[in-house]
């Protein structure tokens, strides 16, 4: 799975590279996590670097919490009814230029840090929704202002992050890794019809690859500094 990566390069540089501007003021994420609002570049409007919120939620969903899906396996998303239609209509690459992944040492579990061996940035593919809730949560401030509990509710954007079979790196930490695309390969995963995305889905090659264990401070979200990005020893 993903559950956690880091998008530490410069504004500029993340703009160049995907040849598209924030919309919105970007600082750098060391400890991105679940639930948060991150940059996302959708096939809708390429040219933009928004924030969705990590956790997929189905435009048909009643309650969100029953979903927020974080990753969406490759062998699912035609079969799965919570990603076959954003897999066929709303694909998104997610800009980062690491993740994060755990694995079992004595003692407890170590993290470690993947990334690209020349620390270039990428695109993990990505999955995205639009849902609007049933009723918005209105306050009394807003009946008074002539709000009320038919008040149009503000839709909410979402995406997942998509994995497949782990490469020979990964697979030492984790039995699944996100989707890594080739530079090549992003505006066929954000334009290209089912059929032809679907050969995107491998794992990413293992010798352009690296992995290197980091601080436990990574475990908290809280803690989003370039301590955490940082090698660490961890001993024989």
């Amino acid at each position: 799975m993903c559950g956690r990566y880091s998008l530490v390069a410069a504004p500029d540089n993340v703009e160049e590279r995907f040849d598209a501007t924030f919309d919105f003021d970007f600082e750098p994420r060391y400890n991105a996590a679940p639930s948060q609002s991150l940059p996302v570049v959708t096939g809708e409007e390429p040219d933009t670097i928004q924030r969705l919120e990590w956790g997929l939620v189905p435009s048909w969903a009643d309650d969100r919490s029953e979903f927020e899906y974080i990753n969406a396996r490759a062998e699912t998303l035609q079969k799965k009814r919570s990603f076959a239609d954003a897999y066929e209509r709303r694909r998104c690459l997610v800009p980062a230029d690491g993740f994060y992944e755990w694995t079992q040492r004595e003692g407890g579990k170590q993290p470690y840090r993947v990334a690209l061996d020349d620390d270039s940035l990428f695109a993990m593919a990505g999955l995205w929704e639009r849902w609007t809730p049933t009723q918005k949560q209105t306050g009394l401030g807003e009946f008074a202002g002539g709000g009320g509990p038919d008040a149009e509710p503000d839709p909410v954007e979402t995406f997942t992050i998509v994995t497949t079979e782990p490469n020979d790196v990964v697979s030492e930490l984790h039995h699944r890794m996100a989707v890594i695309l080739d530079e090549s390969e992003e505006q066929q995963w954000l334009t290209g019809d089912t059929d032809a995305v679907a050969d995107l889905l491998d794992p990413y090659p293992g010798e352009r690859m690296r992995a290197y264990p980091v601080s436990t401070a990574v475990n908290d979200p809280a803690n989003d500094s370039p301590a955490v990005v940082r090698e660490v020893d961890v001993g024989s």
